[in-house]
């Protein structure tokens, strides 16, 4: 296979394995949905209560996800993706036992839906993530679109296997097979020998974890765009999943083979669309990308919603599933190139979170909507909400390819200490003075902002820049972190783009480096070992100029 083709990551053994166990996971969650949606069907029938099962299996990927992402990127992710497929597998279980008794109602089904998108909402960081650890860097954005077409090829025939179980054995055959589905992947984990780099600094605290990833989030501009791009998005085409089974019936007339039917044909859809990505990746912008499928898409939904057969809603349904699968996979690949290695869990989480929490909240709307107007009604304003997200482009633009993440090949030195400093010593405050001739002195400000994202972004609060107003040559660039080891985090974190924008910064001096650097601890008396040699413990050591890098 070429490199760079949309199988390429085919070749690499571990990924193969990982790849074909998910397609048959996936293929159990498809199944699973089917028999969910058409157990409260049958239990229920009321437009809401339906929409509810699409909410319920996604609500958790908006609450959970994030405490996902920092666990993916502070623990083992091949351990952590194991137990929460643990989890699922037996949540799928107690979902069977409760059908095989009788004892399932329209509560018990949305609990055990809510525990089983628990488990998956949990899953996906750490399984996501470890794609750069599977495959070499240029394979990367074919791998997720890989993934991409796992789930999409599941979505093309799940939905009708399932539609088959449920229409022979009923709801509780379908929940069977789910269960039976996750055994692949957890195998395919388990003998799968993952070697993790080894950590420099002992990991974070979880709840600090979950905060700094969503500080990086909210100073990258960027992914910050595409974060509320994918959350409107999934808003607005919410209808397809959510209300397909009242499409099926109340739409096309059909029964629970139907409604795996059009379900598979908007899967099939995506699998062509996520196998076009590499052909149309390359010769449009992610902006037009996105949002041409996304008018079009809008397009189909409208036109789904005046379809009377299955001949007719087939293809529209096909073409939504190709724009649906091209925005959501650009947005994939935009936060995984866009994110370093440190917060890559915490990126995909919140992308997941999104992405999900969007469908949720859009499964209710879109609930509520059919109630008072209809099934037609409810999908035809779902296309016009599509259409309405495509004006978004100009408002959250993403940003184009380019940026360089990886971590600097050298780490920077190790800065003096005259303190006996412990990991919690803190809070540390850190001040570097700079010389910038006057006629310099906008450029240098201008790139010091860009400085201030990367650094908040990092780890750093309270950052300042100052000029002296009786010497103007003179700057003075402040911030903190709340502890050392947090600060060295935040070096760590530096990476090769974030150190050029930095050295451009320094290039705007006098001497082509910052003046001096200055550490300060807060809080010095009890914040240090008492060192016996040292005359007083609670004050610091005398400063030697440029003692390293900030």
């Amino acid at each position: 296979m070429k490199e760079g083709s949309s199988f390429a990551p085919l070749r690499h053994t571990i990924f193969r394995r990982i790849w074909t166990a998910s397609l048959l996971s996936n293929f159990g969650l498809l199944i699973n949905g089917v028999g969910a949606g058409w157990a409260m069907t049958e239990m229920s029938g009321k437009p809401q209560d339906v929409a509810l099962v699409q909410t319920a299996l996604m609500l958790p990927y908006m609450l959970f996800s994030m405490l996902a992402g920092a666990i993916s990127d502070t623990y083992d992710r091949r351990k952590t993706a194991i137990a929460m497929l643990c989890f699922a597998s037996t949540s799928a279980i107690l979902l069977v036992a409760s059908a095989w008794s009788g004892l399932l109602n329209p509560t018990l089904l949305l609990v055990l839906c809510f525990l089983i998108g628990t488990a998956n909402a949990m899953f996906g960081p750490a399984w996501q993530a470890s794609v750069s650890e599977q495959v070499p860097a240029h394979d990367v954005a074919p791998a997720v679109a890989l993934n991409s077409v796992s789930y999409n090829i599941a979505r093309s025939f799940g939905p009708a296997v399932g539609g088959i179980i449920v229409a022979a054995a009923g709801s509780v055959a379908a929940f069977a097979v789910t269960a039976v589905c996750y055994l692949p992947i957890m195998l395919a984990l388990y003998f799968w020998r993952r070697m993790p780099d080894p950590p420099r600094l002992p990991p974070e605290r979880i709840g600090w974890a979950t905060i700094s990833g969503i500080r990086y989030i909210f100073h990258s501009p960027s992914m910050r765009n595409v974060i509320m791009r994918c959350a409107t998005m999934g808003i607005a085409g919410a209808s397809i999943s959510s209300l397909m089974p009242l499409i099926a019936r109340d739409l096309v007339g059909g029964k629970a083979a139907t409604y795996g039917i059009l379900l598979g044909a908007f899967g099939m859809g995506a699998v062509f669309g996520a196998l076009l990505m590499p052909i149309l990746g390359r010769r449009l912008s992610r902006e037009v990308h996105v949002g041409g499928g996304t008018a079009i898409m809008g397009a189909a939904v409208i036109l789904l919603s005046f379809c009377r057969s299955e001949l007719a809603a087939i293809p529209t349904l096909i073409v939504a599933g190709i724009c649906w699968m091209q925005a959501l996979t650009s947005f994939n690949i935009a936060i995984q190139t866009q994110a370093p290695r440190w917060v890559v869990g915490r990126a995909l989480a919140a992308f997941q979170a999104a992405t999900a929490g969007g469908i949720a909240a859009g499964a209710w709307v879109w609930g509520h909507v059919s109630e008072w107007l209809g099934t037609a009604g409810g999908v035809g304003l779902s296309g016009v909400a599509l259409l309405a997200c495509v004006p978004l482009g100009l408002l959250w633009r993403m940003a184009g390819e380019g940026t360089d993440v990886s971590a600097r090949e050298e780490p920077l030195p190790s800065p003096e200490v005259g303190l006996a400093l412990t990991g919690r010593s803190g809070p540390i405050s850190i001040e570097i003075e700079y010389r910038v001739p006057a006629e310099r002195a906008r450029q240098f400000y201008d790139t010091m902002l860009a400085v201030a994202l990367f650094r908040q972004r990092n780890g750093a609060y309270q950052w300042s820049l100052a000029r002296d107003i009786a010497q103007p040559d003179y700057w003075i660039e402040r911030f903190s972190c709340p502890t050392w080891h947090d600060y060295l985090r935040q070096r760590d974190r530096m990476t090769t783009g974030e150190a050029a924008i930095l050295d451009r910064a320094a290039a705007e001096t006098l001497d082509g480096e910052p003046y001096r650097v200055r550490r300060w601890l807060e809080r010095p008396i009890g914040s240090v070992r008492w060192q016996t040699e040292t005359r007083d413990p609670g004050v610091t050591l005398p400063f030697h100029p440029a003692s390293g890098s900030p």
